[in-house]
């Protein structure tokens, strides 16, 4: 299999310096530019006065090296801003045009690429965060997906692409890659296979994938990626810009059982091809025991390696303090085998621990969620991005703030998920309770509002799109959650299942703010 070496992207990287000092000079416009820097894994932010940059993390993992490498950058730029994000990358925020392609150059040199970060290209490849380690789990899937993940790079200059292409790799039915709905999933099998799904995805017009092979062998699985790829060049829409990703293929096809024909008639031409794309990755085992050293909590998890553990650190919408995440570096830099695992939920797993190392990394992210309502998930929101429509964050917090104030017990809310606008990067269609930006009109005025999802499930066999009950004004949702909360602990329940229990107590709760 052909890698492309980290350092071979150098050569693209003058051209990206040029036409982002020309965009910040006001010699190029706002979209040339973000047709040009996607490639490279960057936006210009709302206002066009600053940049992000997007760290790619193949399957989730974010070594010592390239954890130190993030502090440095945050240290001698003085960045104030990060977020990780739902594709398990970690994105650096407010960056001057000098900064930007500094960093990106930097993190080369350890491995960390940031080309196709954007753009119409293959996205980081996501990956159960906990793979290898997790009771449970049916395998790890983890070396198959950083394999996938390499082998996607060298598409990023071949034939482009409709849009983006999204890859996912599950170790169990827990799904939280959502692997039965990207536009390419690999889920585990309990006997070291995998199940192929194809062409889903979240957004407008979403789409659970289409189960187009079953029990494929692990060291196969390059070719159904070369064959969703061929599909995708050869049905996908050039033409409409908003239909131009894999689950519209379903529709352009005749429905799901032509798309896997389609699908499957690439397949047998990537097979027939000669082209050798069998892999063998590595085991990646885990020779690191454990010294005696206890540790529990609620941010503790017991490793499937004895006297392991895995540190769960969640800051609030994702965005973890620059400080944090320096003090975190600093603390397992001298650690044996310690790495930190991205999650699709913005939850970032520090794993490998003994019970002592456990509890000194339980004081460097002493800033994370307190409940299960406060592992909450956002996209980064309309005061940074581009295409955003409300200010996700800003609404998490003031419901965070609310919640806290009520004084909630852990377990009376859910999880929620919040998008911005329709493109679902909160993933609100899946949630068990969803908002999605809106625009809602009182007394012939335009007020910021939310659309609301009920019921979604990303587990598998289980999925389900949730439900749109209607709009609420973004100024009531805090009020709303937190009556919510209050419903569901003077039943002495827990939310899953106080639902459960009342099937339509969610909708008559909702009631007086569906506007």
């Amino acid at each position: 299999m052909k890698v492309i070496d980290a350092q071979v992207w150098k050569a693209d990287l003058p051209e990206f310096c040029e036409k982002t000092r020309a965009f910040y000079a006001g010699e190029l416009n706002k979209n040339a530019y973000k047709g040009f820097s996607g490639l490279y894994g960057s936006y210009a932010q709302k206002g066009g006065k600053a940049s992000m940059l997007r760290l790619r993390m193949p399957a989730g993992r974010v070594t010592k090296q390239k954890l130190a490498f993030v502090a440095e950058a945050i240290r001698k730029y003085g960045v104030k801003k990060a977020h990780f994000t739902t594709c398990q990358t970690i994105q650096l925020h407010d960056l001057g045009a000098d900064t930007v392609c500094s960093i990106m150059e930097e993190a080369l040199d350890v491995g960390i690429v940031t080309m196709g970060g954007g753009g119409d290209f293959p996205r980081n490849v996501m990956c159960s965060p906990l793979s290898g380690i997790e009771k449970g789990e049916y395998f790890d899937v983890r070396p198959w997906a950083e394999q996938a993940g390499e082998y996607l790079m060298n598409f990023i200059k071949a034939q482009k692409m409709p849009r983006k292409l999204k890859v996912g790799f599950s170790n169990s039915p827990k799904n939280v890659t959502h692997a039965t709905y990207r536009d390419l999933g690999f889920a585990a099998r309990e006997d070291g296979k995998f199940d192929v799904y194809s062409a889903g995805g979240l957004g407008n017009n979403p789409r659970f994938g289409v189960l187009v092979a079953e029990a494929v062998e692990p060291e196969k699985i390059l070719y159904y990626v070369k064959a969703m790829w061929m599909t995708f060049c050869s049905y996908g829409n050039y033409q409409n810009r908003g239909k131009a990703r894999t689950r519209y293929m379903q529709e352009i096809l005749g429905g799901a059982q032509e798309y896997k024909k389609a699908y499957l008639e690439k397949l047998d031409e990537v097979f027939a091809s000669g082209e050798d794309l069998d892999i063998c990755p590595e085991e990646t085992q885990v020779n690191k025991a454990g010294d005696g050293t206890t540790a529990e909590g609620m941010r503790i998890l017991e490793q499937k390696q004895e006297g392991l553990y895995t540190v769960i650190w969640h800051p609030i919408g994702g965005q973890p303090s620059v400080d944090s995440l320096c003090v975190l570096s600093d603390t397992i830099r001298d650690m044996e085998a310690v790495e930190m695992r991205l999650s699709p939920d913005e939850t970032a797993y520090i794993v490998n621990l003994t019970g002592a190392e456990a509890k000194r990394v339980l004081k460097a992210t002493s800033d994370s969620a307190k409940s299960i309502f406060e592992t909450s998930v956002s996209c980064i929101g309309a005061s940074i991005c581009q295409i955003g429509l409300r200010d996700s964050q800003a609404l998490l917090s003031s419901c965070v703030e609310a919640v806290r104030k009520a004084g909630l017990p852990n377990g009376a809310l859910p999880q929620i998920h919040i998008s911005g606008c329709p493109s679902s990067c909160g993933t609100h269609q899946t949630g068990a309770l969803g908002f999605r930006g809106a625009s809602k009109s009182v007394n012939g005025k335009p007020q910021s509002a939310f659309l609301f999802y009920v019921n979604g499930c990303e587990a598998q066999g289980r999925e389900a799109m949730g439900q749109e009950l209607g709009t609420i004004l973004e100024v009531q949702i805090p009020e709303f959650l937190v009556k919510l909360g209050q419903t569901v602990a003077a039943s002495g329940m827990d939310y899953t299942e106080w639902n459960n229990q009342n099937p339509d107590g969610l909708k008559e709760l909702a009631a007086e703010y569906i506007q």
